[in-house]
């Protein structure tokens, strides 16, 4: 049986709330690998840019935590939380969201796509960040590296990553896939 965007979605939470969870508060402000970032702002990014989309997209409103700033492990449970009722809701199977640059997609695809795919790959940022355990799944390394390649040059537009970084052909597939994203394994 095929995995849902709601079980995807729970388990790559669940990877990121570890990481989250496991946070010493005075790691909060560390250097973070994405440029110009510190720990607090990996969450800050997932809880601050999906509820837009979200609501642009599919007139979904997710409920509101407390600030990032306030207290990162809140805001993120609440969002994480809110993210999974959506997904978990029957009704969602049934709604499309819609984007100027995607067209019209279902919902929980689109969640699976462009946000859980984020969390996944934020996990390591902010493992990375906080000095925790960098591990993720090979599996879904692979999957998102295989979905990627070949919209490298559509994703280097966005500006949503930075140049690919150069790794040996022989590197396994996590740092393939961080090379990727511009991310320096």
């Amino acid at each position: 049986m095929a995995r849902t965007a709601a079980d995807e979605h729970r388990t790559v939470a669940r990877a990121f709330t570890d990481r989250v969870s496991g946070t010493d508060p005075e790691a909060w402000d560390n250097p973070a690998p994405c440029e110009g970032w510190v720990a607090r702002d990996v969450v800050r990014h997932l809880v601050e840019w999906f509820p837009d989309f979200l609501k642009a997209g599919a007139g979904v409103e997710l409920p509101k935590g407390p600030s990032v700033d306030d207290d990162p492990v809140a805001a993120w449970a609440t969002h994480r939380d809110g993210v999974q009722a959506l997904l978990d809701d029957p009704a969602t199977a049934h709604k499309l969201l819609s984007n100027p640059h995607i067209g019209e997609i279902p919902l929980d695809q689109a969640v699976d796509r462009f946000y859980t795919a984020d969390v996944f790959m934020h996990t390591w940022d902010l493992a990375r960040a906080t000095g925790q355990d960098e591990h993720l799944d090979p599996a879904k390394c692979a999957q998102l590296l295989d979905g990627m390649l070949p919209l490298d040059d559509v994703l280097r537009a966005s500006g949503q990553y930075g140049p690919r970084v150069e790794v040996p052909e022989s590197a396994d597939v996590q740092t393939r896939l961080l090379a990727f994203i511009g991310r320096k394994p």
